[in-house]
Protein backbone atom coordinates (compact mmCIF):
# COMPACT_ATOMS: atom_id res chain seq x y z
CA UNK A 1 0.00 0.00 0.00
CA UNK A 2 1.55 3.54 -1.34
CA UNK A 3 1.91 5.97 1.52
CA UNK A 4 2.42 9.66 1.37
CA UNK A 5 3.22 12.05 4.08
CA UNK A 6 1.87 15.53 3.80
CA UNK A 7 2.73 18.66 6.02
CA UNK A 8 0.23 20.61 7.19
CA UNK A 9 0.99 23.73 8.55
CA UNK A 10 -2.15 26.17 9.37
CA UNK A 11 -2.12 29.49 11.46
CA UNK A 12 -2.83 27.81 14.87
CA UNK A 13 -1.22 24.41 14.78
CA UNK A 14 0.71 22.31 12.39
CA UNK A 15 0.30 18.41 11.52
CA UNK A 16 2.63 15.81 10.15
CA UNK A 17 0.03 12.78 8.26
CA UNK A 18 0.56 10.06 6.61
CA UNK A 19 -2.02 9.13 3.32
CA UNK A 20 -2.30 5.68 2.82
CA UNK A 21 -3.70 5.03 -0.67
CA UNK A 22 -5.26 1.05 -1.02
CA UNK A 23 -6.31 1.97 -4.80
CA UNK A 24 -10.16 2.61 -3.49
CA UNK A 25 -9.63 5.49 -1.38
CA UNK A 26 -7.27 7.42 1.43
CA UNK A 27 -6.58 6.01 5.12
CA UNK A 28 -5.45 9.72 6.75
CA UNK A 29 -3.24 8.89 10.13
CA UNK A 30 -2.18 12.14 11.68
CA UNK A 31 1.89 11.21 13.16
CA UNK A 32 2.65 14.64 15.05
CA UNK A 33 0.93 17.52 15.86
CA UNK A 34 2.08 21.10 17.45
CA UNK A 35 1.29 24.66 18.26
CA UNK A 36 1.44 27.66 15.61
CA UNK A 37 1.20 31.26 15.61
CA UNK A 38 2.97 34.35 16.05
CA UNK A 39 5.89 34.91 18.48
CA UNK A 40 5.53 38.34 19.84
CA UNK A 41 9.07 40.30 20.54
CA UNK A 42 9.22 43.77 21.64
CA UNK A 43 7.05 45.66 19.12
CA UNK A 44 6.85 43.07 16.11
CA UNK A 45 5.37 39.54 15.32
CA UNK A 46 7.53 36.93 14.07
CA UNK A 47 6.97 32.96 12.53
CA UNK A 48 9.45 30.40 14.79
CA UNK A 49 10.72 28.60 11.52
CA UNK A 50 13.20 27.20 13.43
CA UNK A 51 10.78 25.17 15.77
CA UNK A 52 8.75 24.28 13.05
CA UNK A 53 11.07 22.73 10.97
CA UNK A 54 12.18 21.07 14.06
CA UNK A 55 8.77 19.53 14.81
CA UNK A 56 8.62 18.65 11.04
CA UNK A 57 12.15 16.54 11.13
CA UNK A 58 10.20 14.79 14.63
CA UNK A 59 7.14 13.57 12.91
CA UNK A 60 8.98 12.61 9.49
CA UNK A 61 11.29 10.36 12.41
CA UNK A 62 7.60 9.52 13.43
CA UNK A 63 6.81 7.81 10.16
CA UNK A 64 10.09 6.51 10.30
CA UNK A 65 9.94 4.63 13.31
CA UNK A 66 6.38 3.43 12.78
CA UNK A 67 6.07 2.07 9.36
CA UNK A 68 8.61 -0.18 7.40
CA UNK A 69 7.92 0.87 4.01
CA UNK A 70 9.38 3.95 3.27
CA UNK A 71 6.97 6.50 1.95
CA UNK A 72 6.17 7.53 -2.43
CA UNK A 73 6.93 11.09 -1.46
CA UNK A 74 6.02 14.42 0.57
CA UNK A 75 4.79 17.64 0.41
CA UNK A 76 4.40 20.55 2.19
CA UNK A 77 1.25 23.11 2.73
CA UNK A 78 1.18 25.95 4.77
CA UNK A 79 -0.77 29.61 5.20
CA UNK A 80 -0.38 31.88 2.22
CA UNK A 81 1.38 35.66 2.59
CA UNK A 82 4.66 35.42 4.58
CA UNK A 83 8.26 34.68 3.74
CA UNK A 84 11.63 33.94 4.76
CA UNK A 85 14.93 36.17 2.89
CA UNK A 86 18.06 33.97 2.36
CA UNK A 87 21.90 35.35 2.03
CA UNK A 88 24.11 34.47 -1.12
CA UNK A 89 24.71 30.93 1.12
CA UNK A 90 21.58 30.29 1.56
CA UNK A 91 21.24 31.12 5.05
CA UNK A 92 18.31 32.71 6.75
CA UNK A 93 18.27 36.14 7.52
CA UNK A 94 16.66 36.68 10.60
CA UNK A 95 13.32 34.86 11.94
CA UNK A 96 10.37 35.72 9.11
CA UNK A 97 8.22 38.34 10.07
CA UNK A 98 4.27 37.22 10.70
CA UNK A 99 2.14 38.42 8.58
CA UNK A 100 -0.16 39.97 11.48
CA UNK A 101 2.71 42.26 12.33
CA UNK A 102 1.91 46.14 12.54
CA UNK A 103 4.58 46.83 9.88
CA UNK A 104 2.43 47.16 7.37
CA UNK A 105 -0.34 49.42 8.89
CA UNK A 106 -0.69 52.62 6.16
CA UNK A 107 1.21 50.37 4.13
CA UNK A 108 -1.49 49.79 1.20
CA UNK A 109 -2.13 53.40 0.64
CA UNK A 110 1.78 54.58 0.74
CA UNK A 111 2.30 52.09 -2.30
CA UNK A 112 -0.92 52.85 -4.05
CA UNK A 113 0.81 56.71 -3.87
CA UNK A 114 3.37 54.94 -6.67
CA UNK A 115 1.14 52.37 -8.72
CA UNK A 116 -2.30 53.00 -8.66
CA UNK A 117 -4.55 49.74 -7.04
CA UNK A 118 -6.29 49.66 -9.83
CA UNK A 119 -3.00 48.80 -11.69
CA UNK A 120 -2.15 46.44 -9.50
CA UNK A 121 -5.15 44.51 -9.53
CA UNK A 122 -5.15 44.44 -12.99
CA UNK A 123 -1.61 42.79 -13.16
CA UNK A 124 -2.27 40.05 -10.12
CA UNK A 125 -6.20 40.02 -9.30
CA UNK A 126 -5.48 39.82 -5.68
CA UNK A 127 -7.50 41.38 -3.03
CA UNK A 128 -5.74 44.42 -1.25
CA UNK A 129 -5.44 43.46 2.40
CA UNK A 130 -2.49 44.88 4.08
CA UNK A 131 -0.92 41.26 5.29
CA UNK A 132 -0.06 40.83 1.56
CA UNK A 133 3.59 39.93 0.66
CA UNK A 134 3.46 42.64 -1.97
CA UNK A 135 2.88 45.61 1.54
CA UNK A 136 4.94 43.51 3.99
CA UNK A 137 7.80 43.92 1.42
CA UNK A 138 7.06 47.44 0.58
CA UNK A 139 7.55 48.12 4.46
CA UNK A 140 10.98 46.96 4.50
CA UNK A 141 12.18 48.35 1.02
CA UNK A 142 10.60 51.98 2.78
CA UNK A 143 12.62 50.96 5.78
CA UNK A 144 15.76 50.35 4.28
CA UNK A 145 15.91 46.80 6.48
CA UNK A 146 18.94 45.68 6.08
CA UNK A 147 17.44 42.16 5.44
CA UNK A 148 15.64 42.99 2.38
CA UNK A 149 18.76 44.80 1.40
CA UNK A 150 21.44 41.83 2.06
CA UNK A 151 18.69 39.24 0.25
CA UNK A 152 19.72 36.99 -2.18
CA UNK A 153 16.32 34.73 -2.45
CA UNK A 154 12.89 35.13 -1.27
CA UNK A 155 10.98 31.59 -0.21
CA UNK A 156 7.78 31.69 0.76
CA UNK A 157 7.11 29.59 3.70
CA UNK A 158 6.53 26.01 1.89
CA UNK A 159 9.48 26.76 -0.27
CA UNK A 160 11.76 27.44 2.88
CA UNK A 161 10.63 23.81 4.06
CA UNK A 162 11.53 22.43 0.56
CA UNK A 163 15.09 24.32 -0.14
CA UNK A 164 15.86 22.94 3.59
CA UNK A 165 14.36 19.26 2.47
CA UNK A 166 16.78 19.45 -0.95
CA UNK A 167 18.38 22.10 -1.21
CA UNK A 168 16.42 23.14 -4.08
CA UNK A 169 15.13 26.82 -4.37
CA UNK A 170 12.08 26.87 -6.12
CA UNK A 171 8.49 28.91 -5.60
CA UNK A 172 5.28 27.04 -6.23
CA UNK A 173 2.66 28.38 -8.39
CA UNK A 174 -0.25 28.18 -5.46
CA UNK A 175 1.20 30.13 -2.41
CA UNK A 176 2.79 32.56 -4.89
CA UNK A 177 0.13 33.70 -6.06
CA UNK A 178 -1.46 35.11 -2.64
CA UNK A 179 2.04 37.41 -2.35
CA UNK A 180 0.04 40.06 -4.99
CA UNK A 181 3.00 39.83 -6.85
CA UNK A 182 2.22 37.38 -9.74
CA UNK A 183 0.78 38.51 -13.29
CA UNK A 184 -2.25 36.11 -13.11
CA UNK A 185 -2.58 36.48 -17.09
CA UNK A 186 1.17 36.07 -17.75
CA UNK A 187 2.13 33.40 -15.15
CA UNK A 188 5.17 35.14 -14.24
CA UNK A 189 6.29 37.87 -11.31
CA UNK A 190 5.37 41.42 -12.14
CA UNK A 191 9.13 42.35 -11.89
CA UNK A 192 8.00 46.14 -13.61
CA UNK A 193 5.55 46.58 -10.38
CA UNK A 194 8.08 45.18 -8.21
CA UNK A 195 10.71 47.74 -9.52
CA UNK A 196 8.63 50.90 -8.91
CA UNK A 197 7.55 49.79 -5.46
CA UNK A 198 11.57 49.52 -4.97
CA UNK A 199 11.09 45.98 -4.12
CA UNK A 200 14.34 43.82 -6.03
CA UNK A 201 12.47 41.30 -8.53
CA UNK A 202 15.79 39.60 -8.54
CA UNK A 203 15.76 37.65 -4.93
CA UNK A 204 11.89 35.64 -6.62
CA UNK A 205 12.56 32.31 -7.82
CA UNK A 206 11.91 30.26 -10.47
CA UNK A 207 8.12 29.12 -9.99
CA UNK A 208 7.02 25.42 -10.66
CA UNK A 209 3.71 23.87 -10.92
CA UNK A 210 1.76 22.16 -8.21
CA UNK A 211 2.71 17.94 -8.73
CA UNK A 212 5.95 18.81 -9.88
CA UNK A 213 8.93 16.91 -7.90
CA UNK A 214 11.40 19.18 -6.29
CA UNK A 215 13.91 16.47 -5.54
CA UNK A 216 15.04 13.92 -3.53
CA UNK A 217 16.07 14.14 0.47
CA UNK A 218 19.16 15.09 1.61
CA UNK A 219 21.57 12.91 3.27
CA UNK A 220 21.20 14.85 6.40
CA UNK A 221 18.22 15.23 6.22
CA UNK A 222 17.48 11.25 5.70
CA UNK A 223 19.90 10.45 8.54
CA UNK A 224 18.15 12.99 11.33
CA UNK A 225 14.81 11.29 10.29
CA UNK A 226 15.52 7.78 9.81
CA UNK A 227 14.01 7.88 6.36
CA UNK A 228 15.51 7.13 2.75
CA UNK A 229 17.30 9.57 0.64
CA UNK A 230 15.21 8.51 -2.30
CA UNK A 231 12.07 9.55 -0.91
CA UNK A 232 10.47 12.40 -3.33
CA UNK A 233 9.77 15.52 -2.25
CA UNK A 234 6.68 17.03 -4.42
CA UNK A 235 5.32 20.32 -4.45
CA UNK A 236 1.55 19.80 -3.79
CA UNK A 237 -0.57 23.03 -3.61
CA UNK A 238 1.66 24.48 -1.07
CA UNK A 239 -0.76 27.03 -0.29
CA UNK A 240 -3.02 25.11 2.25
CA UNK A 241 -6.48 26.45 0.52
CA UNK A 242 -5.40 25.39 -3.04
CA UNK A 243 -4.88 21.42 -1.41
CA UNK A 244 -8.14 22.10 0.67
CA UNK A 245 -10.46 23.11 -2.47
CA UNK A 246 -8.73 20.33 -4.46
CA UNK A 247 -10.18 17.99 -2.17
CA UNK A 248 -13.64 19.12 -2.10
CA UNK A 249 -16.13 16.14 -3.76
CA UNK A 250 -19.06 17.73 -5.80
CA UNK A 251 -17.57 20.84 -6.50
CA UNK A 252 -19.40 21.93 -9.38
CA UNK A 253 -20.83 25.54 -10.86
CA UNK A 254 -23.53 25.76 -8.77
CA UNK A 255 -21.48 25.17 -5.62
CA UNK A 256 -19.68 27.64 -3.19
CA UNK A 257 -16.55 26.29 -1.57
CA UNK A 258 -15.79 27.86 2.03
CA UNK A 259 -12.04 26.37 3.88
CA UNK A 260 -12.62 27.22 7.18
CA UNK A 261 -10.09 27.56 10.10
CA UNK A 262 -8.37 30.60 11.25
CA UNK A 263 -9.36 32.05 8.25
CA UNK A 264 -12.47 31.27 6.00
CA UNK A 265 -12.29 31.54 2.31
CA UNK A 266 -15.46 31.24 0.52
CA UNK A 267 -15.38 31.13 -3.19
CA UNK A 268 -15.86 29.68 -6.79
CA UNK A 269 -14.03 27.02 -8.48
CA UNK A 270 -12.97 28.62 -11.74
CA UNK A 271 -11.33 28.42 -15.56
CA UNK A 272 -10.08 31.47 -15.47
CA UNK A 273 -9.48 34.56 -13.11
CA UNK A 274 -11.96 37.28 -13.25
CA UNK A 275 -10.62 40.81 -13.41
CA UNK A 276 -13.04 43.66 -14.05
CA UNK A 277 -13.20 46.67 -12.17
CA UNK A 278 -16.20 44.93 -10.14
CA UNK A 279 -14.32 42.12 -9.02
CA UNK A 280 -12.06 45.24 -7.66
CA UNK A 281 -14.47 47.37 -6.22
CA UNK A 282 -15.82 43.94 -4.03
CA UNK A 283 -12.14 43.20 -3.26
CA UNK A 284 -12.30 39.84 -4.29
CA UNK A 285 -9.36 37.21 -5.18
CA UNK A 286 -7.97 35.22 -7.91
CA UNK A 287 -5.98 32.72 -6.14
CA UNK A 288 -3.84 30.12 -7.87
CA UNK A 289 -5.37 26.56 -7.50
CA UNK A 290 -4.25 22.87 -8.51
CA UNK A 291 -4.63 21.53 -12.44
CA UNK A 292 -4.79 24.97 -14.06
CA UNK A 293 -8.06 26.15 -11.79
CA UNK A 294 -8.27 29.69 -10.48
CA UNK A 295 -9.88 30.14 -6.87
CA UNK A 296 -11.78 32.98 -6.95
CA UNK A 297 -12.65 33.67 -3.15
CA UNK A 298 -12.69 36.04 -0.64
CA UNK A 299 -10.38 35.65 2.17
CA UNK A 300 -12.99 36.27 5.88
CA UNK A 301 -11.13 36.57 9.49
CA UNK A 302 -12.69 32.89 10.11
CA UNK A 303 -12.38 31.09 13.56
CA UNK A 304 -9.47 33.78 14.29
CA UNK A 305 -11.74 35.68 17.08
CA UNK A 306 -12.92 32.25 18.41
CA UNK A 307 -9.44 30.96 18.89
CA UNK A 308 -8.04 34.20 20.30
CA UNK A 309 -11.19 34.19 23.00
CA UNK A 310 -10.38 30.60 23.89
CA UNK A 311 -6.42 31.20 24.16
CA UNK A 312 -6.54 34.32 26.47
CA UNK A 313 -9.45 32.49 28.84
CA UNK A 314 -6.85 29.28 29.07
CA UNK A 315 -4.06 31.59 30.11
CA UNK A 316 -6.67 33.59 32.69
CA UNK A 317 -7.20 30.03 33.58
CA UNK A 318 -10.30 28.83 32.28
CA UNK A 319 -9.65 25.85 30.03
CA UNK A 320 -12.73 25.44 27.68
CA UNK A 321 -12.62 22.52 25.27
CA UNK A 322 -14.15 23.27 21.86
CA UNK A 323 -17.46 21.42 22.42
CA UNK A 324 -17.89 23.26 26.15
CA UNK A 325 -17.86 26.42 23.96
CA UNK A 326 -20.33 25.08 21.07
CA UNK A 327 -22.14 24.10 24.08
CA UNK A 328 -21.89 27.59 26.08
CA UNK A 329 -22.93 29.54 22.14
CA UNK A 330 -25.70 27.38 21.73
CA UNK A 331 -27.59 28.03 24.45
CA UNK A 332 -27.11 32.29 24.42
CA UNK A 333 -29.56 34.36 22.99
CA UNK A 334 -28.98 34.43 18.94
CA UNK A 335 -28.31 37.32 17.00
CA UNK A 336 -27.73 39.32 20.24
CA UNK A 337 -24.16 41.17 19.26
CA UNK A 338 -23.25 41.12 16.23
CA UNK A 339 -19.63 41.96 14.87
CA UNK A 340 -17.85 42.11 11.26
CA UNK A 341 -14.67 39.64 12.09
CA UNK A 342 -13.01 41.26 8.95
CA UNK A 343 -13.09 45.06 11.22
CA UNK A 344 -9.12 46.36 11.96
CA UNK A 345 -10.18 45.81 15.55
CA UNK A 346 -9.41 42.25 15.41
CA UNK A 347 -6.55 42.06 13.39
CA UNK A 348 -4.50 41.27 16.25
CA UNK A 349 -5.66 42.48 18.93
CA UNK A 350 -3.73 41.45 22.82
CA UNK A 351 -7.39 40.67 24.31
CA UNK A 352 -10.14 39.88 21.77
CA UNK A 353 -12.75 39.04 24.45
CA UNK A 354 -12.15 42.62 25.16
CA UNK A 355 -11.89 43.46 21.80
CA UNK A 356 -15.03 42.17 21.22
CA UNK A 357 -16.65 43.48 23.59
CA UNK A 358 -15.47 47.16 23.09
CA UNK A 359 -16.35 46.85 19.29
CA UNK A 360 -20.00 46.01 20.39
CA UNK A 361 -20.12 48.91 22.81
CA UNK A 362 -19.05 51.54 20.40
CA UNK A 363 -21.55 50.57 17.54
CA UNK A 364 -24.03 51.05 20.44
CA UNK A 365 -25.09 47.01 20.97
CA UNK A 366 -25.33 45.14 24.00
CA UNK A 367 -21.62 43.86 24.96
CA UNK A 368 -21.46 40.01 24.97
CA UNK A 369 -20.41 39.28 29.02
CA UNK A 370 -20.64 35.55 28.78
CA UNK A 371 -17.89 33.34 27.19
CA UNK A 372 -21.07 31.85 25.71
CA UNK A 373 -22.46 35.25 24.51
CA UNK A 374 -18.98 35.88 23.22
CA UNK A 375 -18.66 32.66 21.35
CA UNK A 376 -22.38 33.18 19.99
CA UNK A 377 -21.37 36.63 18.99
CA UNK A 378 -18.41 35.20 17.13
CA UNK A 379 -20.52 32.55 15.07
CA UNK A 380 -23.56 34.53 14.45
CA UNK A 381 -21.67 37.16 12.76
CA UNK A 382 -19.29 34.64 10.78
CA UNK A 383 -22.96 33.12 9.16
CA UNK A 384 -23.89 36.72 8.48
CA UNK A 385 -20.37 37.62 6.82
CA UNK A 386 -20.92 34.29 4.55
CA UNK A 387 -24.54 35.71 3.18
CA UNK A 388 -23.08 38.66 2.63
CA UNK A 389 -19.97 37.33 0.61
CA UNK A 390 -22.47 34.62 -0.84
CA UNK A 391 -23.97 37.84 -1.91
CA UNK A 392 -21.17 39.33 -4.07
CA UNK A 393 -19.70 36.10 -5.58
CA UNK A 394 -23.55 35.62 -6.94
CA UNK A 395 -23.68 39.02 -7.90
CA UNK A 396 -20.01 39.12 -9.92
CA UNK A 397 -20.59 35.64 -11.10
CA UNK A 398 -24.37 35.54 -12.41
CA UNK A 399 -24.18 32.22 -10.62
CA UNK A 400 -26.67 30.39 -9.17
CA UNK A 401 -25.91 28.59 -5.84
CA UNK A 402 -27.38 25.23 -4.36
CA UNK A 403 -24.83 23.84 -2.28
CA UNK A 404 -22.24 25.99 0.36
CA UNK A 405 -19.47 23.02 0.91
CA UNK A 406 -17.48 23.62 4.16
CA UNK A 407 -13.99 21.86 4.37
CA UNK A 408 -11.12 22.16 7.09
CA UNK A 409 -11.70 21.95 10.81
CA UNK A 410 -14.00 24.29 11.14
CA UNK A 411 -16.74 22.16 9.27
CA UNK A 412 -16.57 20.07 12.76
CA UNK A 413 -18.34 23.13 14.00
CA UNK A 414 -22.05 22.12 14.32
CA UNK A 415 -23.05 24.94 15.20
CA UNK A 416 -21.46 27.15 12.55
CA UNK A 417 -22.21 25.02 9.97
CA UNK A 418 -26.41 24.95 10.78
CA UNK A 419 -25.70 28.82 10.98
CA UNK A 420 -24.17 29.05 8.06
CA UNK A 421 -27.11 26.91 6.41
CA UNK A 422 -29.33 29.11 7.96
CA UNK A 423 -28.08 32.89 7.58
CA UNK A 424 -27.02 32.37 3.95
CA UNK A 425 -30.94 30.32 3.12
CA UNK A 426 -28.94 27.33 1.42
CA UNK A 427 -28.18 23.76 1.84
CA UNK A 428 -24.51 23.35 3.75
CA UNK A 429 -22.61 19.83 3.26
CA UNK A 430 -19.64 19.66 4.95
CA UNK A 431 -16.08 17.80 4.57
CA UNK A 432 -13.88 16.74 4.44
CA UNK A 433 -12.07 18.15 7.53
CA UNK A 434 -8.95 17.10 6.60
CA UNK A 435 -9.29 18.58 3.59
CA UNK A 436 -5.79 19.95 3.11
CA UNK A 437 -3.74 17.18 3.93
CA UNK A 438 -6.16 15.25 1.92
CA UNK A 439 -5.45 17.39 -1.19
CA UNK A 440 -1.99 17.81 -0.29
CA UNK A 441 -1.49 13.81 -0.53
CA UNK A 442 -3.99 13.59 -3.42
CA UNK A 443 -1.75 16.26 -5.81
CA UNK A 444 1.72 13.31 -4.74
CA UNK A 445 -0.95 10.50 -5.86
CA UNK A 446 -1.55 12.28 -8.86
CA UNK A 447 2.11 13.31 -9.83
CA UNK A 448 3.69 9.88 -8.99
CA UNK A 449 1.01 8.07 -11.12
CA UNK A 450 -1.27 6.47 -8.91
CA UNK A 451 -4.42 8.66 -9.58
CA UNK A 452 -4.69 9.86 -13.44
CA UNK A 453 -5.99 13.98 -12.22
CA UNK A 454 -7.85 16.19 -10.31
CA UNK A 455 -11.69 14.59 -11.04
CA UNK A 456 -10.20 10.96 -10.14
CA UNK A 457 -8.72 12.49 -7.14
CA UNK A 458 -12.19 13.88 -5.83
CA UNK A 459 -13.90 10.55 -6.36
CA UNK A 460 -11.60 9.04 -4.08
CA UNK A 461 -11.56 11.51 -1.35
CA UNK A 462 -15.13 11.08 -1.64
CA UNK A 463 -15.08 7.05 -1.13
CA UNK A 464 -13.10 7.89 1.87
CA UNK A 465 -15.22 10.28 4.20
CA UNK A 466 -18.29 11.14 5.53
CA UNK A 467 -20.20 13.99 5.13
CA UNK A 468 -22.96 15.73 6.59
CA UNK A 469 -26.16 17.86 5.10
CA UNK A 470 -27.82 20.86 6.84
CA UNK A 471 -31.05 22.37 5.49
CA UNK A 472 -31.92 25.87 6.21
CA UNK A 473 -34.19 26.91 9.23
CA UNK A 474 -35.99 29.97 9.61
CA UNK A 475 -35.64 32.59 11.66
CA UNK A 476 -34.92 36.35 12.04
CA UNK A 477 -31.94 36.20 9.43
CA UNK A 478 -33.67 38.91 7.46
CA UNK A 479 -33.71 41.75 10.02
CA UNK A 480 -29.95 40.52 11.55
CA UNK A 481 -28.56 41.02 7.73
CA UNK A 482 -29.69 44.49 7.64
CA UNK A 483 -27.47 45.13 11.02
CA UNK A 484 -24.40 43.73 10.46
CA UNK A 485 -24.26 45.32 6.57
CA UNK A 486 -24.52 48.29 8.52
CA UNK A 487 -21.36 47.07 10.88
CA UNK A 488 -19.43 46.19 7.64
CA UNK A 489 -19.82 50.37 6.15
CA UNK A 490 -18.62 51.17 9.60
CA UNK A 491 -15.66 48.87 9.08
Amino acid sequence: MPNFVAVDLGASNGRVLVGRWDGRKFHLQELHRFPNGPVHVLDHMYTDVLRLWSEIKTGLAKYASQFNEPPVSLGIDTWGVDYALLDRQGHLLGNPYHYRDPRTDGMPDMAFARVPADEIFEKTGIQFMQINTLFQLFSMAESRHPHLQAADTLLMIPDLFHYWLTGKQTGEYTIATTSQMFDSRRHAWCTDLLDRLGIPPAILPEIVQPGSVLGQLLPEVADETGLPETVSVIAAGTHDTASAVAAIPGLDDTSVYISSGSWSLMGFEMCSPVINPETLRLNITNEGGVSGTIRLLKNIAGLWLEQECRRKWRQAGQDYGWDELATLAQEAEPLRSLADPDSHDFLSPIDMPAAIRSYCRKTGQLEPETPGQIIRCCLDSLALKYRHVLGLLKSLTGREVRTIRIVGGGSQNRLLSQLTADACGCRVVTGPAEATALGNVMVQAIATGHLADLKAGRQAIAESIKQETYEPRPGKWEQASSRFEELIRMS
